[in-house]
């Protein structure tokens, strides 16, 4: 979670155990970034470099085959780290007679084409980009219309905080690693040692007239002002848990009041309850 909250996208975890010497999936390329951390053993990388700036997962063409020989051979040991760009052509074994385990963390990207793809859908709110495509129109209307949609477009992209609100929409509709809450479904007790935590590093605390809007997997709400402390507290404690009591002191109000915030939170399955501190 870490991770995800610095980089503001989803960053997923992989643990491998090798005991052979064997390649497991041969040489390829990732459509992600990857960090590898080596925790045990040691592994051998083979690295080819890219054959296509940038290549993506829904692309216009393949990467062309990598080289037959490797840019780069090394060994990675307990404590050793790699970050490999995605594109990049590799092969991994452990070595020869040693075993090895290591963890990847799979970095999603971020393009410009998600991001237009985005403003294609924000741009709906205009009527024009709602009307019907002139496809029986003469060659002439047709120009026009293009003209028009050009303007909608550029006039969009002259936004300098697109980036800025796409980032913001991108983190309150990530969904994350939901997680149940049992035995509490509907509600969050009111005792002090509850402990609870966000199952997402990306919310959003914005104020909003004379109270806040908190925004977390892909879901709002609106509340009164007197929650933003208690909502700040639980970000600040991501990714570890913060008991009620302590939500309730930081905003000044009873541990039922902070309770009720964070039952309507945990229907939206934006915390999580984790257990009950020692008494």
């Amino acid at each position: 979670m870490e991770l995800e909250r610095w980089l503001r996208t989803g960053v997923q975890a992989n643990l491998y155990a090798s005991w052979t010497a064997r390649e497991g999936f041969g040489v390829h390329w990732d459509d992600h970034d990857v960090v590898v951390t080596q925790i045990d053993g040691a592994k051998r990388w083979k690295l080819y470099g890219p054959t296509r700036t940038a290549p993506m997962y829904k692309d216009t063409d393949e990467p062309e085959p990598p080289p037959e020989k490797p840019v780069a051979e090394l060994v990675l040991r307990p404590g050793d780290m790699l970050y490999l760009p995605r594109g990049w052509w590799h092969s991994v074994a452990a070595s020869e007679g040693e075993h090895s385990l290591h963890l990847t963390f799979g970095v999603q990207t971020t393009t410009g084409a998600q991001l237009l793809s985005w403003l294609a859908d924000d741009l709906r709110r205009h009527d024009f980009l709602r009307e019907d495509l002139p496809l029986h129109a003469t060659a002439a209307a047709q120009v026009i219309y293009l003209e028009r949609l050009r303007k909608e477009v550029t006039t969009a992209l002259e936004d300098a905080d697109l980036i800025g609100r796409y980032a913001a929409m991108r983190d309150g509709t990530d969904l994350t690693r939901l997680r149940p809450s049992l035995p509490h479904l509907t509600s969050v007790p009111a005792v002090p040692n509850v402990r609870v935590r966000l199952t997402t590093a990306r919310a959003l605390l914005e104020p909003n007239g004379g109270g806040v809007v908190f925004r977390a997997c892909d879901k709002e709400w609106e509340m009164a002002k007197e929650a933003m402390p208690l909502l700040q507290r639980l970000m600040s404690a991501a990714p570890a848990a913060v008991s009620l009591g302590e939500l309730a002191e930081s905003a000044g109000i009873s541990v039922a009041d902070a309770a009720a915030v964070v039952s309507e939170l945990m229907v939206g399955q934006a915390i999580t309850v984790e257990r009950k501190n020692e008494p």
